[in-house]
């Protein structure tokens, strides 16, 4: 563990996957509850453009993701918004044509090959340079900032865009600065999980945390310890055990969620009967059926 953490690699690639794990859950917690749990994956593909042009034009791959996603996840929450029939098929080209662009830019490039693209699919602890650290830390500063910062507003139009426009809320900017904070989170985690898994720890986290939780405070703080301690310890793990950072990381959040899914059912039983008992014991139509209400549904943050 010492010599772990004395190598330089790996104490980037640990603050790195520290803010992956504070940062994809933050932000995947608005995308489950505005049932867009797939949006990472899209914005994923578009990014792999930016990484392309990262190489084609010898800037840092990291920036230049970033760039290329907020202008996908910009025009992908356009498509939502305005999109009728033709929506899904515009969604469809908008994603393929982003792994396709990435593909075929690395391959134009002078310094980048396939091989170079597949540390950043599936993630790379080696390849985490003090550059992209610097970048990771910088993007992440913003992502918390926003999550946090606008946590009330960013809730009411995840819940229902109706009532936060009625209230007075800018909702389409709301919107927007959704799609573009999950860009951002994508290219935050792109080293540490890869962009095709980096949704897996944007969603997964946020689920198994609402198996227990019942606020959305509670489920935003209880998402975020999951995918720290999933993050290090699939780092950790990786380093050890010579495995994918991405696909290791993603293993321990399902697992955590299939625990706690477990652990869920016998406390639900319990405060159904708790519930009961504190009635009399008779006939109990205003106590909640167990499960029926989600952690969510609480506003107070």
């Amino acid at each position: 563990m010492i010599e772990m953490l004395q190598s330089p690699f790996m104490q980037r690639a640990l603050i790195a996957a520290l803010l992956v794990g504070i940062t994809a859950p933050a932000v995947g917690i608005y995308l489950v509850q505005r049932r867009q749990a797939l949006m990472g994956d899209g914005i994923g593909h578009v990014a792999m453009t930016g990484v392309g042009l990262g190489f084609l034009m010898s800037a840092n791959p990291i920036w230049m993701a970033t760039l290329v996603s907020v202008l996908g996840a910009v025009l992908m929450e356009l498509i939502r918004t305005h999109g009728r029939t033709r929506g899904d098929i515009a969604l469809a080209m908008l994603f393929y044509g982003g792994m396709a662009g990435g593909v075929l830019l690395i391959e134009l490039s002078d310094s980048g090959s396939t091989a170079n693209l597949t540390s950043y699919l599936f993630g790379s602890l080696s390849t985490v340079s003090d550059g992209d650290v610097t970048a990771i830390v910088l993007l992440a500063a913003f992502v918390v900032a926003v999550s946090l910062g606008l946590r009330r507003q960013l809730f009411a139009v995840s819940q229902d865009e109706e009532f936060a426009r009625v209230t007075g809320l800018p909702v389409r900017a709301l919107n927007l600065l959704i799609a573009v904070t999950a860009a951002v989170t994508v290219s935050v985690a792109m080293r540490v999980v890869g962009l095709l898994l980096v949704s897996a720890l944007m969603v997964v986290p946020v689920a198994a945390a609402q198996q227990l939780a019942r606020s959305f405070k509670a489920t935003y703080a209880l998402a975020v310890g999951i995918g720290v301690v999933v993050a290090l310890t699939g780092t950790t793990t990786s380093y050890f055990q010579d495995v994918p950072p991405g696909a290791t990381i993603v293993m321990l959040a399902i697992g955590v969620f299939v625990l706690l899914t477990a652990l869920a059912a016998p406390l639900a039983r319990r405060r159904a009967r708790a519930l009961d008992a504190d009635s009399g014991g008779g006939a109990d139509c205003t106590a909640p059926m167990p499960g029926s209400r989600r952690p969510n549904d609480d506003v107070k943050v």
